[in-house]
């Protein structure tokens, strides 16, 4: 599926597809937002492509990206997109997290994970929250993400994209009759 910008929106193309192995081309000019949506991809099995021009802030291009993913979530997963639901408990080392969604057009993120005050290849990680509600906005998700363990902050990164990739695929699977 793919996601045009909106208009006002910056030049960004995304484009998502359940696919047999995962595989990712991102270019957002942040790479540890480029390396999160490669394991969203690989572990949920999705063919993901991103580029977007320099947008200008850091939080104005991690919302719109956000916003764009969103969107070609919510077409994957549209009306007769699955099982519309899914849930994961994934480790990443010492971190521990569980992801649990929801196609419900009520958008609504939910997680227990402050990182504020961290930092990882020049990303405040506040702003990967800014990412999550961007996409359960655009998507129609609830979105639950809570941190059972973990006190590595990329290790923590890690396993809520692990968790978002593989809740994903759950929830793109077609329900058995």
């Amino acid at each position: 599926m793919r996601a045009q910008p909106t208009p006002g929106e910056p030049a960004l193309r995304v484009r998502l597809a359940a696919a047999e192995a995962g595989r990712a081309s991102v270019a957002t000019g942040l790479p540890i937002l480029d390396h999160l949506l490669g394991v969203l991809a690989e572990w949920g099995s999705f063919e993901l492509d991103v580029e977007t021009a320099p947008i200008g802030g850091t939080e104005d291009e991690v919302d719109a990206v956000g916003r764009a993913l969103g969107r070609s979530v919510a077409e994957l997963l549209g009306p007769d997109g699955g099982r519309r639901h899914g849930s994961v408990l994934v480790a990443a080392d010492e971190a521990l997290a569980a992801v649990v969604l929801e196609v419900s057009g009520r958008p609504f993120l939910s997680a227990n994970v402050d990182l504020t005050a961290e930092h990882v290849g020049g990303l405040g990680t506040d702003l990967v929250s800014r990412l999550l509600r961007a996409l359960a906005e655009e998507a129609g998700l609830t979105l639950h993400v809570r941190l059972i363990e973990g006190t590595d902050t990329r290790h923590v990164l890690e396993a809520i994209f692990k968790g978002l990739g593989l809740a994903l695929a759950e929830a793109a699977t077609e329900r058995r009759r």
